[in-house]
């Protein structure tokens, strides 16, 4: 049975944030900015919603239809990757002012994002705890990756944990050689998957 895939709009922002919420709460990177656990638990959800309307405003969610699992996703045109200097910043100020990693992430990140060729960007995606292990993400993500092979576009991410590398490295991404080393914290993956040229009239098996 497919998994039933609609489009979130600003109705769902509270729901949303609280899948993302949930599902990053505990990820190395979440705890690596927020090492105390307290203040993560206070603070995380504020970071997660920041995210969320940047890209309700900027990009599209995918969510499914029983709201169990999200996709954030961007669209970054051709030619170079413009920085938004200050973003990091009024991210930082909105989120927790004192917490300079909150800043750091962001401009990290942004370091080692590709320039050059459109691409689709999936900023995060979250399976809520208890669901993981469905074939959820793998759904939200084949997805969109279906509409960038038709279109002859690629596709980004950063990968977060090994686990998650290589379930992006079975949907055809590659580590594009170069890393996240988060200070004192874990490493991040970026990573760039080509379209797949499909032969015309090629069939779906039906899976």
């Amino acid at each position: 049975m497919g998994v039933a895939i609609r489009r979130a709009g600003e109705a769902d922002r509270e729901d949303v944030t609280r899948l993302l919420d949930e599902a990053f709460q505990d990820d190395p990177v979440s705890s690596w900015v927020f090492p105390d656990e307290d203040h993560r638990r206070r603070t995380h959800p504020l970071l997660m919603g920041a995210f969320l309307d940047l890209v309700l405003d900027a990009g599209h969610v995918d969510v499914t239809e029983d709201g169990s699992a999200c996709a954030l996703w961007l669209s970054i045109p051709a030619g170079a990757h413009e920085e938004d200097e200050e973003g990091p910043a009024r991210l930082r100020e909105a989120v927790d002012p004192g917490n300079e990693r909150v800043e750091l992430i962001a401009r990290l990140t942004a370091e080692v994002h590709p320039a050059g060729a459109a691409h689709e960007y999936l900023w995060m995606i979250a399976v809520r705890p208890g669901r993981q292990g469905e074939g959820l993400g793998t759904a939200l993500i084949q997805h969109v990756l279906e509409r960038c092979d038709g279109e002859g576009r690629a596709a980004y991410l950063e990968a977060s944990g090994e686990r998650s590398r290589g379930l992006y490295e079975r949907l055809g991404f590659g580590f594009t050689g170069r890393a996240v080393a988060l200070p004192a914290g874990p490493l991040m993956w970026p990573m760039w998957r080509e379209p797949v040229r499909r032969p015309l009239g090629e069939l779906s098996d039906g899976a």
